[in-house]
């Protein structure tokens, strides 16, 4: 069990890493979430929601490759925060976390993945697939949000 985490926070974790791990492959389409058949950044999260609690909390609606410079406001970290709670200091992620991206300090969240180990996390990237990723400086320095899925809803 990790430092901070319940018995049953930490296997909801693995569930979520191991569902995320059963999409990699699967090729990207926007606003889609099946697995094998296609899904988008967050397509795949939604879909491991669907895998751990069977049903979404809610349907994100149509929206479009450019919603967050059009809308001006942080939807997706606006709805990370309503259906994971509040988020967990960046210092303190652990697998099965999920991890909001932001290209500059001043857009809004536009991308998301699962951390998969310490180092690695899962995501669907546009032109390739569902893969798992090196958290690299580039990246780690964009995470601007980190949420644990809810042990029950």
């Amino acid at each position: 069990m990790t430092a901070g985490r319940s018995m049953n926070e930490a296997g909801n974790a693995q569930r979520a890493v191991e569902a995320a791990r059963g999409w990699i492959g699967t090729p990207y389409r926007h606003q889609a979430s099946r697995k094998g058949v296609g899904c988008d950044c967050l397509g795949l999260v939604r879909g491991v929601w669907r895998e751990l609690y069977g049903c979404e909390p809610e349907a994100p609606g149509p929206y479009q490759p450019d919603w967050a410079e059009r809308d001006g406001g942080d939807r997706l970290l606006a709805a990370a925060v309503r259906h994971f709670g509040p988020a967990v200091p960046p210092g303190e992620m652990v697998a099965g976390d999920v991890l909001l991206f932001r290209w500059r300090a001043d857009c809004a969240a536009k991308h998301v993945g699962i951390l998969s180990t310490p180092g690695h996390f899962i995501h669907a990237y546009e032109q390739a697939a569902v893969i798992e990723s090196a958290l690299v400086p580039a990246w780690r320095r964009r995470v601007c949000g980190v949420f644990r899925f809810p042990e029950k809803i």
